[in-house]
């Protein structure tokens, strides 16, 4: 497995990128208009978001209004949402195992269930990022196209918003922490050492061979033969 240290750095990078994330869905500035000079030379500026469409003037007064119906979204839009908070529900869940796959943590069991819980969050992390990337990507290509093709006047054109900035950020720092925990695989169980091999050879009992008879000393004779050394002696 990884140091503790680079699991805690790829900690706090899933970490900020479960926080931008969620701040980016909560964003009302998916995609900003260009600023439109009324004739007393006020600056408005109407942003677009997720869940609401915002209008800025430049005297401070900022009114939004939710956008309430699902079905009259575009589906980009409908994609973006269902994608977005996708990403932060899977996002929280890998922020979940990766408190129990921190080797400088106590809990989450032995070195190499710690391992297994370590890939699984980083693989968490890294469908949340696509799930982030995927909609933000989407919703870029439709607000740039829209900006190009149509021939409507300039201040009723659409560019990106800072919030997709902030998605494309959060997916890259929640890509970078899913890969470095999806390096934490434990390693192939070692061999057993040596010398416990010895140890079991030692204590295996040799067996004799059939048909061979082993004496431990010469004095030790078979019982035939004593009797036969006796009866000589008393013979002479």
């Amino acid at each position: 497995m990884l140091s503790a240290a680079i699991q805690i750095l790829a900690f706090a990078l899933a970490l900020l990128g479960v926080l931008g994330a969620v701040v980016a869905t909560l964003m009302p500035n998916w995609k900003v208009s260009i600023n439109v000079w009324t004739s007393i030379m006020t600056p408005i500026s109407q942003m677009q978001g997720l869940w609401m469409d915002c209008v800025w003037y430049s005297s401070g007064v900022f009114s939004c209004t939710v956008k309430n119906s699902v079905l009259s979204l575009p589906p980009h839009l409908q994609a973006a949402r269902t994608g977005m908070v996708l990403s932060c529900v899977v996002a929280l869940f890998g922020l979940c195992l990766a408190t129990l796959g921190l080797k400088c943590t106590r809990w989450g069991g032995s070195h190499r269930a710690k391992g297994h819980t370590a890939i699984a969050a980083g693989g968490c992390f890294i469908l949340a990022s696509l799930l982030c990337l995927v909609p933000a990507s989407w919703f870029t290509n439709e607000v740039i196209t829209a900006f190009l093709t149509t021939d409507l006047p300039d201040s009723s054109k659409y560019q990106p918003g800072g919030a997709l900035c902030v998605t494309f950020i959060s997916a890259g720092f929640l890509l970078a922490g899913g890969v470095i925990f999806c390096l934490s695989c434990p390693g192939k169980r070692t061999r057993r050492p040596d010398c416990l091999q010895v140890d079991s050879v030692k204590l295996e009992k040799p067996t004799p061979r059939k048909g061979q008879e082993h004496h431990s000393s010469p004095s030790k004779l078979p019982q035939t033969d004593i009797k036969d050394s006796y009866s000589l002696q008393e013979y002479v």
